[in-house]
């Protein structure tokens, strides 16, 4: 460990009252100067390793679907998903005596029906023209909105796909070539994948219709109750699709949307009119994202202790252990005002490399012991035991830490009082860990921008930090108290 103080409230008011988000509780412990505060800092040393992460929580709205070669490892990652679709609220469709889309046998019929897999370009990763071959299973019942899946979860090998149901193959690229320069050059311009579920399909009684879309418009008009909720409609007509990737080396499209798309045709005072039913994958209902990551090809980063990384998705975190201790004995009768540490990219050595793997935008702190759980319960972080910070400078910057580290220094304290093995009992009773996250944000009326949710990065990410064995990461503490009359 090393320290050292310095008594100038001067230099010190400068450096707290510099704007962060997560410097808001200083405030109130400050007042001016003829309250005589004695401001103290004290520089501390944390130690971190990189750590393996055999899957994360993959319950979100984070689809990725492709595979590549990770340029730093050598190793394939392969992205797959569920999806189930959601209904519109009180959706309205004409009278079934004036629909004119008819089947052979003259009754009502869907024209044609498709899944469209809209593709985000910019959160997208690799070769625009290298096809992205996928095969398409109808799972047999809907994996459970109870359940807690996690991203090495396999529908296939769990028996969720069912074995006689609809299966389509197809492939698409991250760009469009058949579309105009024009077009594709506009900012508001979305390529898609198109699979077409127009042959005969049979369902899961044995009745074959022209078409998928024409089991779901006919489930609609003989079960009206089954399009009354998501829940009804996952349960009873679509359980949803399995989105299985079986080549194309080179590409991993983010998909911003899934949509099913079901055409057919009405008659209305003399007039056809071309009418659909469209079903959206939307936050409401179930999505899982697989992931397949070469183990072995991650430990070879892990074991490098000159630095520590971040990558993913579920590849490797970096964890932190921080001089709990040390803070609290170098000034154990003053206030802890901030604490702050910073985390150094450090460059990859790779300049050769045609698609690189951007760093993660955004990190977040969490106590080792509650990784899992923050995910699972969708938890947004408080500033007060967990942290998100954004890439800026080459940094992620935790610009104010006291709380979590007031918060350990509490719990320790009331775990000796019980219990005199508790740390040994509690092993990560002094350990965070830094993940790469993709934040959401919502804006309100007056264009201001903030974070809604935090989830697991699933799409590719991947950095080098300054750390390991040989290079602890300061950590930076300013204590006060009031000077002695």
């Amino acid at each position: 460990m090393k320290f050292k103080w310095i008594t100038a409230i001067a230099i010190t008011a400068m450096a707290i009252t510099s704007c962060s988000e997560d410097t808001e509780s200083i405030g109130s412990t400050l007042t001016d100067e003829n309250d005589m505060l004695e401001i103290t800092t004290g520089s501390f040393t944390a130690f971190t390793k990189s750590l393996e992460v055999d899957s994360v929580f993959s319950r979100n709205f984070d689809c990725h679907l492709g595979m590549v070669k990770d340029p730093e490892t050598g190793a394939y990652v392969i992205n797959e998903f569920m999806a189930q679709f959601n209904i519109l609220e009180n959706m309205q469709q004409p009278a079934r005596e004036n629909i004119i889309s008819l089947s052979s046998d003259r009754d009502i019929a869907a024209d044609s029906c498709e899944i469209w897999l809209m593709i985000d370009r910019s959160k997208s990763y690799g070769d625009s023209l290298t096809p992205i071959k996928i095969n398409v299973l109808e799972l047999a019942e809907p994996m459970s909105d109870m359940a807690t899946y996690y991203s090495n979860f396999d529908p296939i090998s769990k028996g969720y796909i069912r074995e006689d149901g609809l299966r389509k193959s197809t492939s698409f690229a991250l760009s469009n070539l058949t579309d105009r320069d024009s077009l594709r050059n506009l900012t508001n311009y979305v390529n898609y994948g198109n699979i077409s579920l127009s042959d005969p399909y049979t369902d899961k009684n044995g009745k074959t219709y022209d078409n998928y879309g024409t089991y779901i418009l006919r489930s609609f008009y003989d079960h009206p109750e089954y399009f009354k909720s998501c829940y009804s409609f996952v349960n009873n007509v679509c359980p949803g699709f399995y989105f299985e990737v079986v080549d194309g080396l080179g590409a991993m499209a983010k998909i911003a949307e899934i949509d099913l798309m079901v055409y057919f045709r009405s008659q209305s005072d003399g007039e056809v009119k071309h009418n659909s039913i469209f079903l959206s994958s939307t936050p409401e209902v179930l999505q899982t994202q697989r992931v397949y990551n070469d183990r072995g090809a991650l430990q070879v980063l892990i074991n490098d202790n000159s630095c520590t990384y971040l990558k993913a998705p579920a590849g490797i975190f970096t964890e932190v252990t921080l001089p709990i201790d040390d803070i609290d004995e170098f000034n154990k009768n003053d206030s802890l005002l901030s604490v702050s540490m910073s985390f150094q990219r450090q460059n990859s050595g790779r300049y050769d490399v045609q698609y690189p793997i951007e760093a993660p935008s955004a990190i977040l702190m969490v106590h080792k012991d509650s990784l899992n759980s923050f995910f699972e319960t969708q938890t947004m972080y408080n500033y007060k035991s967990t942290f998100m910070a954004s890439l800026a400078s080459n940094a992620y910057t935790f610009t104010n830490i006291g709380n979590l580290v007031s918060l350990m220094i509490s719990k320790k304290a009331e775990g000796l009082k019980t219990d005199p093995y508790w740390c040994e009992n509690h092993p990560n009773w002094d350990k965070v860990v830094l993940v790469p996250v993709a934040p959401s944000y919502s804006t309100d009326s007056y264009g201001n921008k903030t974070v809604s949710s935090v989830v697991n990065q699933m799409g590719l990410s991947s950095t080098k930090l300054v750390g390991g064995d040989f290079h602890p990461i300061d950590v930076n503490v300013i204590f006060a108290k009031f000077k002695e009359e």
